[in-house]
């Protein structure tokens, strides 16, 4: 085939003219003499329209006989036409069948409804399909945006290691790594290295896996999953609420420019995204606490919550339904988060902390502090928390050659991508998602 190969993505350009392109099948319908396969290649789908009168038998004829997912180079001629879904079609004039599924072992996913476990266990194949295909360039759209905005505004990227000698948040949730002779571990979070290099660079972020032994099953857990880290030296609190804030409003507004039909195959209520801009909602734990406590005296809350506990799903699903915009609680009890949190001077039960939740019931997305400056209160905190003093021993250095304010925060991926897609389960929002249960294929 000697005509110009295109993907359907970028069809629109080749109005007229006759094209190459090379996918698979998604679909057959015949209407008496007509064919109308719809072909996909990666990029989207386009509908083909092949009359027998208008190709050689053998074309007519190898088009009949495609079974979904078989694998094909076609060519035609791109026809504008307003009620296809991507405005064109594509007037088919050859087809080399390079592999033809076969109808004794045909493609298990079919476009029938399928139970999530036979789905989940043919992720493989699943990801074919045009919701999943469109939720992954979301996220892939949302990695970029998360790059563009960091790179735009100073920052430098940071890779801190995957193995570590010791946990960020105590080793009960950690996966243990046998490391030659010691005992390391998959780091939960790159937060302590980019400490680091943030007082060398000032403004640093990672990208990266990181990895949670927690035996949860919840719809926003992975064991493993992506995140982006900003750390900033002399930032504090007030300083890292604005950065979030920034932060989310660029990713929605890239994702509105760059992905609105995917976020419309998927199904997503695009005008609640038109409404994300900074600034968002600020409320301090003491405030959440009372709009907990009011919910449960209303009956909208099943259990009472407790002042000085950490916040649960359920908990986090409520007070994020209260707001259209993503809201930052700040300021929560030291002894329910890291030990690495600077308290408040004002209150020093209370860490220099925040958690933003995304509305709509999604929770958490960001969560973040100021670090603790002081070596002395450091040194205590890790003793508090009998955590192995000798492994913390290079991030105590920090505080002892040039200490200054500093802080940052983490975004989940997989999070962010479950909430800006509207899906109700954190599994579609990765290729390959590890949970309690699953790690096949």
């Amino acid at each position: 085939m000697s005509s110009p190969v295109t993907t359907i993505a970028e069809i629109g350009k080749h109005e007229g003219q006759t094209v190459t392109i090379r996918g698979w099948l998604y679909n057959l319908r015949e209407s008496g003499k007509l064919l109308f396969p719809i072909f996909r290649d990666g990029s989207g789908l386009i509908q083909g329209i092949v009359p027998k009168s208008a190709v050689p038998p053998e074309v007519f004829d190898a088009i009949k006989g495609l079974t979904q997912e078989s694998s094909v180079i076609v060519e035609g001629k791109v026809r504008a036409d307003k009620r296809a879904p991507s405005g064109y079609e594509l007037d088919v004039s050859n087809v080399e069948v390079l592999q033809r599924v076969s109808e004794e072992d045909p493609y298990p996913i079919s476009l029938k409804e399928h139970g999530v476990d036979f789905l989940m266990e043919h992720r493989h194949l699943w990801v074919r399909t045009p919701r999943q295909a469109s939720i992954l360039r979301v996220r892939a759209e949302i990695i970029k945006a998360a790059r563009d905005f960091f790179d735009e505004n100073g920052f430098t990227l940071t890779d801190p290691p995957i193995i570590t000698p010791a946990a960020c948040e105590g080793t009960t949730t950690l996966f243990p790594v046998d490391y030659f002779e010691e005992q390391a571990y998959l780091t939960q979070s790159g937060q302590l290295y980019i400490e680091a290099t943030a007082l060398a660079l000032g403004k640093v972020y990672s990208f990266g896996p990181t990895f949670r032994a927690e035996k949860s099953k919840t719809r926003r857990h992975l064991t493993e999953f992506w995140m982006v880290e900003p750390e900033v030296a002399y930032a504090k609190l007030d300083d890292l609420m604005v950065l979030a804030e920034d932060f989310i409003s660029f990713i929605v507004k890239r994702c509105l420019e760059k992905r609105r039909a995917d976020l419309q195959t998927i199904g997503r209520d695009v005008s609640k995204l038109e409404k994300i801009s900074a600034p968002f909602p600020r409320i301090t734990y003491d405030d959440a606490v009372k709009m907990l406590q009011e919910a449960h005296a209303k009956g909208a809350l099943e259990n009472k919550f407790e002042y000085g506990g950490d916040f649960g799903s359920p908990d986090e699903t409520y007070l994020s339904a209260q707001f259209d915009k993503p809201v930052i609680v700040n300021r929560y009890p030291a002894v329910v988060k890291a030990f690495y949190m600077e308290p408040d001077p004002e209150r020093p039960d209370l860490a220099l902390c925040m958690d933003v939740l995304a509305p709509e019931g999604y929770g958490e997305i960001i969560g973040g502090s100021q670090r603790m400056a002081s070596y002395e209160l450091l040194v205590k905190r890790i003793r508090e928390h009998n955590l192995p003093e000798e492994a913390f021993k290079w991030y105590l250095d920090l505080r002892k050659y040039g200490s200054v304010p500093h802080g940052g925060f983490g975004m989940g991926i997989e999070r962010a991508v479950a909430w800006i897609c509207g899906l109700e389960h954190v599994r579609e929002t990765i290729p390959f998602p590890r949970m309690l249960h699953r790690l096949y294929p």
